[in-house]
């Protein structure tokens, strides 16, 4: 199947500067937990989004000195030339594949930490880090000169390495240039400090500079948040943000354009929904005839067309989309619409940063194990024997295990006790904001649907003997997990006294429309992330009186990882949601929680005539403990294995069972081992003589 014709003007070359795009998408720069220290895994991840048809694949941020360090955040690194060999590994891997390399320049400044190299901060005033308790010291006039040599001379370096696009950055309010450019941190006097000009003057320089360095022949673009979401206490896209596109218009050769800080550009689809910033950005493309990118999460070519045709961006910029489907141009391309694997904007990308460990992505699990494992988003090896493989459960773990085997072209028949395919996904997909993550679903039955080697069976509950006489050769069990109501789980080792009452309820109980009938209902969250939240937040809908009850010092404390603490944390105080930190539970009478402080102190009373209590799940395993109680039995039934994936193994996240019934699919016919079963990246040794 040929291009969709309306879908021409995505596949049309752009000039940007002294270079050519093939075509208008664009993966912006975007974090990735890899950078200095995995640079190969770091190549690989973006060489195979290059293949996936990107015209322009970019770096996370790069540090251009080493008073920038941002320890214990890994990101790129041109410090000096030993940092050259590791970047130009990635141009060459986005090079192999005809697309261009992008590379975000950065001094971060007072948001750096120089944990590492233990030097002094520096920024426009004196003012304290923006994340550890010590200062950045005010920059010097000799400073400035120095910031500016130093990202010339990291311009040189990323020519070298052979990086297409030099950015200077000036977003999420991290960087020196837009410190600069900030009332709120530029209270100088001279000649930087003052009118917008002034304070202007050094962004200008550092463009001035990259032009005039490398702008020969690479492209010099500039990424600046146009809206800080802060009104008139930060820069706006109806005040300054517009006024300094105007000073700048015609300066860099792109422009890349968001809001700022980064939990605004990249919000979850809980909080918002695809193209949620052409508001704050449509403004830029009307001020300047040089080409602008933005981001939205944009997923649908037809929404893509129309930013184009209405002029609001001339590339369609990617961080996550690009995660979930490095081949997203390419199946737009070929018409293959329908394969596209969406984004659902969950920001488990996001934990990689803050984790300071490799990318992983809930729709494609193969992100960031591209060279580690080197598994590919659309290639994977042939079946290995002509053994048959029955799958119990069709939750995320095990659709994604038979979509997986069946394109490996395994015979796959897989069971589903209820009529609905989808386990957990159905559940939580139906929660407030989290439609989105139906996606996960959607994609894998697509992709079945299409397979005549995979016969799926609803309202298929399967017993051990049934299992064992079917005589299939491999047995995988991805049978879910349950919520627990006892109150077991990380602060509670044992049952919580008055938790067996009627009253007191689980997640699956919420999610099944299970609810109290009357409040106030107080939810115990000792899961800190995401679940606690949108269940209070479902009992609310019903006019129910909440409180959430948490022995965190936030609610949702997890989701700092996600972007999402300030939005859940705001959100549930909008909706008249108590929330109560730092306390733990005694015991319930029926009538009240009895709390008590996590630092001390007396017992506080909770009026709760109903609990939910979101703390820990079982695996749902009594298949497996049944199957595995008569190993003599498989054997005589000529079954090989017999394997828990998913929640049916380990209860965790989306990601976690996506990730599983994958990997499943990829070992099976590979003979076992002991051997580290990734590659690392290991530093180069020498003994000292």
């Amino acid at each position: 199947m040929g291009r969709d014709p309306r879908y021409d003007i995505l596949f049309q070359p752009m000039k940007i500067g002294p270079v050519t795009a093939r075509n208008r998408f664009y993966q912006v720069p975007h974090c990735n937990g890899m950078g200095h220290q995995h640079p190969q895994a770091h190549a690989a991840m973006r060489g195979v989004k290059a293949e996936g048809g990107w015209a322009v694949v970019s770096t996370e941020e790069c540090e251009i000195h080493w008073s920038s360090d941002i320890t214990p955040y890994i990101e790129a690194r041109l410090w000096d030339d030993h940092d050259i060999p590791h970047n130009a590994m990635m141009c060459e891997a986005v090079h192999r594949h005809g697309a261009l390399a992008a590379i975000e320049l950065t001094h971060n400044g007072p948001s750096s930490s120089n944990l590492t190299s233990r030097e002094a901060l520096i920024g426009p005033r004196h003012e304290p880090s923006s994340y550890h308790p010590w200062q950045a010291r005010r920059m010097d006039h000799a400073d400035i000169r120095d910031y500016r040599r130093w990202h010339r001379d990291a311009a040189i370096r990323a020519k070298k390495a052979g990086f297409d696009i030099i950015y200077v950055y000036a977003g999420h309010d991290l960087s020196l240039a837009m410190h600069f450019l900030q009332k709120r941190r530029n209270d100088r006097s001279d000649e930087y400090g003052g009118s917008l000009e002034n304070r202007v003057r050094l962004f200008r320089e550092v463009i001035e500079d990259a032009k005039e360095t490398v702008g020969d022949s690479c492209a010099v673009a500039v990424r600046f948040a146009v809206d800080e979401l802060m009104g008139d206490g930060g820069i706006t896209s109806d005040g300054e943000g517009r006024e300094i596109v105007e000073m700048l218009a015609e300066l860099p050769d792109l422009w890349d354009v968001n809001v700022s800080n980064w939990k605004n550009d990249s919000v979850t689809s809980r909080f918002a929904e695809e193209g949620y910033q052409e508001k704050f950005i449509g403004f830029v493309k009307q001020l300047t005839s040089k080409p602008v990118v933005g981001v939205g999460r944009y997923t649908s070519p037809d929404h893509m067309v129309k930013l184009i045709k209405s002029g609001v961006l001339d590339f369609i910029g990617a961080a996550r989309p690009s995660i979930a489907d490095p081949f997203l141009p390419k199946k737009i391309e070929e018409g293959r619409i329908e394969d596209i694997r969406e984004c659902i904007g969950c920001n488990i990308c996001v934990t990689g940063d803050y984790l300071m460990t490799p990318i992983r992505c809930t729709q494609n699990p193969t992100m960031g194990e591209e060279w580690r494992k080197n598994w590919h988003p659309e290639v994977i090896a042939p079946r290995a024997s002509e053994d048959r493989v029955l799958i119990v459960g069709a939750g995320p773990a095990g659709l994604e295990a038979a979509r997986a085997l069946g394109q490996r072209g395994y015979d796959v028949h897989l069971a589903e006790a209820t009529t609905e395919l989808g386990g957990r996904v159905n559940r939580e997909a139906a929660l407030p904001g989290l439609n989105a993550w139906g996606r996960v679903r959607d994609y894998r039955l697509y992709q079945i649907g299409k397979m005549p080697n995979v016969t799926v069976y609803r309202d298929s509950r399967l017993s051990a003997d049934e299992i064992r006489d079917f005589g299939f050769e491999h047995v995988v069990l991805a049978t879910g997990a349950t919520w627990r109501k006892d109150g077991v789980g990380r602060s509670h080792t044992f049952p919580i006294r008055g938790f067996d009452a009627a009253a007191v309820f689980s997640p699956d109980d919420i999610m099944a429309g299970r609810l109290p009938e009357q409040g106030p209902v107080a939810v115990f969250d000792d899961d800190h992330f995401y679940m606690g939240g949108v269940l209070a937040e479902r009992l609310r809908q019903q006019g129910l009186d909440v409180t959430l009850v948490t022995a965190a010092d936030t609610a949702s404390s997890w989701s700092a990882n996600t972007l999402e603490l300030m939005h859940i944390n705001k959100r549930l105080r909008k909706l008249g949601i108590a929330v109560v930190t730092a306390k733990d539970i005694l015991y319930y009478d029926g009538a009240h929680l009895h709390l008590a402080c996590v630092y001390g102190g007396g017992e506080t009373k909770l009026p709760a005539i109903a609990v939910v209590s979101v703390t820990a799940r079982l695996p749902e395993e009594d298949l497996w403990l049944a199957l595995d109680a008569d190993r003599p039995a498989l054997q005589a039934a000529g079954i090989k294995s017999v394997t828990r994936i998913g929640d049916c193994l380990a209860p965790g996240l989306i990601v976690q069972a996506v990730y599983d019934g994958h990997r499943y699919a990829q070992n099976l016919g590979r003979p076992l081992s002991d051997a580290v079963p990734f590659r690392r990246a290991m530093p180069l040794v020498t003994v000292p003589s």
